[in-house]
């Protein structure tokens, strides 16, 4: 029985960058060690081959919502029943892991019965396939560390938890946004350990364009994120990685201190995450964000528009 198993639905393989970088996680994944399973998820097109020609199991049939997107209920689903793992992760499929993604997460499972670990990335330019010879693990990290740069610290690219978390989920579409900040959300709702493992897990995403998405866009501006938000209970369970109550520090998971900034946001999520209420987040919120809170009433009500007419 594997320790973890890491499931992700990747994109297409049909465009040769996209194919590559894909190509080049999946590898580092499986140089994790036999601690470790792969699921690849989904009928995108070439993703069959690929998942032959490395060697990782592939299941086609996931359920999808009317525009053919994957859900994120299903992928979640799937991997809990095709897998005995007591851990599971979503990983990007162009998230590139390095050996402290297992050794965290094993650490953290020891201790604690339930949580969620999430953490920032590195970004980096790859356009190639990695040479993954003997220390290619320190090359690639000086690379990074030369030529890289650490992503903002608002969603996350992995989700490391156990088997038992994570049961109902809203049918969120995969590759959208929303779903990720709602795991958090969720997390902080549940009452687990939510554990920003940013200084434990180095992570690196390799860049690309947004070609593969309709038109070309970035997914903040498609329709399905619009329905990913919706269904995840509005704007106010959009959390980031700064929602977390617990980091690794030093090695050890500690709960995050408190300064003001950090103690003014608990006081607004509070109803979310403690009194299970999305509307008494949203009296907490106009409260705490006057300002925000004006304009969006002006917004909804079509004031702006009509001043400038």
């Amino acid at each position: 029985m594997a320790m973890l198993t890491l499931f992700t639905a990747p994109k297409p393989f049909t465009n040769t960058h996209i194919a590559v970088i894909q190509r080049n996680a999946i590898h580092s994944w499986l140089d994790l060690g036999n601690d470790v399973e792969v699921l690849l998820l989904g009928e995108e097109e070439g993703l069959s081959a690929a998942a032959k020609s490395l060697g990782v199991r592939h299941i086609s049939k996931i359920k999808c919502n009317a525009s053919g997107t994957p859900l994120i209920s299903a992928l979640f689903e799937t991997a809990r029943r095709e897998s005995d793992s007591p851990l599971l992760a979503y990983v990007n499929a162009d998230i590139l892991l390095l050996p402290n993604f297992l050794s965290t997460a094993r650490k953290t499972l020891e201790t604690n019965k339930r949580f969620l670990l999430i953490g920032q990335r590195w970004d980096l330019e790859i356009t190639s396939e990695l040479d993954f010879s003997t220390g290619w693990q320190d090359r690639l990290m000086l690379n990074c560390k030369t030529r890289g740069s650490l992503h903002k610290a608002v969603g996350s690219d992995y989700f490391i938890f156990p088997r038992e978390c994570f049961r109902k989920i809203p049918g969120f579409a995969i590759g959208r946004a929303g779903w990720d900040n709602w795991m958090i959300y969720e997390s902080r709702r549940q009452g687990w350990k939510t554990i920003d493992a940013t200084d434990e897990i180095h992570i690196i995403h390799q860049n690309h364009d947004y070609s593969h998405l309709p038109g070309g866009k970035p997914h903040y501006h498609l329709p399905e994120t619009d329905e990913n938000i919706r269904l995840a209970g509005g704007r106010r369970t959009i959390f980031m990685l700064s929602d977390a109550n617990w980091a690794f520090n030093n090695g050890d998971i500690k709960r995050v201190k408190l300064n003001l900034n950090r103690l003014l946001r608990e006081i607004e999520i509070f109803p979310l995450v403690s009194l299970k209420s999305i509307c008494l987040g949203e009296v907490f919120h106009m409260i705490l964000h006057p300002k925000k809170a004006y304009g969006a009433i002006r917004a909804l009500f079509g004031l702006n528009k009509r001043r400038q007419e």
